[in-house]
């Protein structure tokens, strides 16, 4: 099977931002083709806006790797191994991956021989200073940010603040961000009146926005829920701090960078985070939300109220953790329930989605977890069975692969007979000889198309390991059969109207 070049680059928003020529996306894939054979078959694989810090988050990346392990790929071109990655382990880990299969790395302006130990020292040397650079870039901007923190009442950037929006302006004749009341405001000032009341829950808070049709999220792809409402109202950025704050934070232990005299009823906090883990408290130059009795009232009933505790769903139902609602997509959730005389309990799926703003009006399903389980243990039996049946066929001679493959030995025979008839051919001979043997050429390469799109279709997958435990499966314990459905399984979707779906992984 031929394989081909690929080629990888990848510009991060920082290069972006300096309008870096040199290391445009374009300039990288030209620079790459001026390296490769004449008619060599190549793969562009682009990562633009993308950091060199991992591979996790580089969507192109991931698949060129899929490529390599499934044998489409000879070698990977690179204008420079930093495109590839910064991390030194992440990178000497994927390389050691690509050597396994058979893929080589070639640096377009780092030209030295990776197969010598000179060569790989070359390479490991530039790629440390790659990565040290990056943290240092890393840790300047850090402290940048903490001296900023310390120093100024302003918004910092990064973090998003529910109920504000940033406006640059001018205190104390310095420049900066300063957070202002958004259009969610409303929304915030609404929760702190809502929870203060010792009857109202977090769901309570929930319920009355969606029920009053007022829309709390951030953006149409947001959805609030009631970890958000949470720690919305533990916040200290939205109290209006005065002298009874700040005696409320020093009883709780907190580091307040200000006098007390700072605290003057109408600004709210800002809660930042050292490098080295530690927190402190700092004025900042936006006005609270919500006066500080409420705000005070709010933080006490919130330490008063007890965790609800686990309800150990994912020790008493195999499905947890893969169970999700086939309408809201959101995880379902093991609950019990007793009868009027507690003398018998029973199982039901609870839909986290109905604690969602946007999530489902139903919050519990009739399906029956217990059939649920039945449906997807005998899907899971037939599917190994189904997989063992096809790893037999995929050992069978396959008479569509053996003619394709037949018919490209035939082509490579025409060409070659082709190619000896050139050198005494006259003019109109080799013209005819050449366009033949381009047109043979096309055909070839549709034929292996074919052939690698066959040999992806039918890969084989090992079922065997799986095949003993499904045996023994009333045997199983609850976090064995979790596992096993786990490594065969992505989601259940179940519904009351469209019944059990299952997507599985393998």
């Amino acid at each position: 099977m031929k394989k081909i070049t690929a080629i990888y680059v990848r510009r991060s928003v920082s290069d972006k931002d300096k309008d870096n020529n040199s290391l445009s996306i374009d300039s990288q894939i030209a620079d790459c083709k001026k390296s490769l054979n004449a008619g060599e078959d190549y793969c562009i694989y682009c990562d633009d806006g993308k950091s060199g810090k991992d591979i996790e988050h580089r969507p192109d990346f991931q698949r060129m790797m899929a490529d390599a392990k499934d044998g489409l790929i000879g070698r990977i071109f690179v204008k420079k191994y930093d495109r590839f990655s910064r991390n030194m382990r992440e990178y000497l880990n994927v390389t050691d991956t690509l050597d396994s299969y058979g893929v080589s790395v070639v640096s377009l302006t780092e030209p030295f021989n990776t197969a010598t130990k000179e060569g790989r020292m070359m390479r490991n040397t530039l790629l440390n200073f790659a990565e040290f650079e990056r943290e240092t870039i890393a840790g300047r901007v850090a402290d940048a940010y903490s001296t900023r923190s310390l120093e100024t009442g302003f918004y910092q950037g990064g973090k998003f603040y529910y109920g504000y929006i940033p406006e640059r302006r001018t205190v104390n004749g310095k420049n900066g961000s300063v957070l202002v009341p958004s259009d969610k405001a409303d929304v915030v000032r609404t929760a702190y009146q809502l929870y203060k009341d010792p009857e109202t829950s977090l769901t309570d808070i929930l319920f009355y926005f969606r029920n009053n049709g007022i829309d709390v999220n951030r953006t149409p792809k947001s959805n609030m829920d009631r970890s958000h409402f949470s720690r919305l109202l533990e916040s200290p950025l939205y109290v209006r701090a005065d002298k009874d704050v700040y005696q409320y934070l020093i009883s709780k232990g907190f580091e307040i960078i200000d006098d007390i005299d700072a605290f003057d009823g109408i600004h709210g906090l800002f809660r930042h985070k050292r490098r080295d883990g530690t927190e402190y408290v700092k004025i900042g130059y936006h006005e609270g939300l919500v006066d500080s009795k409420t705000w005070l009232a709010v933080q006490d009933k919130k330490s008063h109220n007890s965790q609800i505790p686990n309800n150990g769903g994912a020790k008493n139902s195999w499905l947890v953790g893969l169970a999700k609602c086939g309408h809201c997509h959101y995880a379902l959730a093991l609950s019990y329930r007793w009868n009027a005389s507690r003398t018998k309990q029973w199982r039901y799926f609870d839909d986290h989605g109905a604690y969602k703003a946007n999530g489902c009006i139903k919050k519990r399903l009739q399906t029956r977890p217990d059939d649920v389980e039945d449906i997807v243990f005998h899907a899971m039996k037939e599917r190994i069975e189904n997989l063992v049946i096809a790893k037999s066929e995929c050992h069978k001679p396959d008479s569509e692969s053996e003619n394709i493959k037949a018919e490209i030995i035939r082509i490579e025979d025409e060409i070659r007979k082709l190619m000896e008839k050139l050198a005494d051919a006259d003019n109109v001979l080799s013209e005819y000889i050449r366009q033949r043997v381009n047109m043979l050429h096309d055909k070839k390469s549709e034929l292996e198309t074919k052939l690698q799109a066959k040999a992806r279709k039918y890969k084989e997958i090992d079922a065997a390991p799986l095949v003993d435990p499904m045996s023994r499966w009333a045997s199983l314990t609850v976090e064995e059969k979790h596992a096993l459905a786990a490594t065969m399984i992505d989601v259940v979707y179940i519904s009351d109207e469209n019944g059990v779906e299952i997507n599985f992984s393998i």
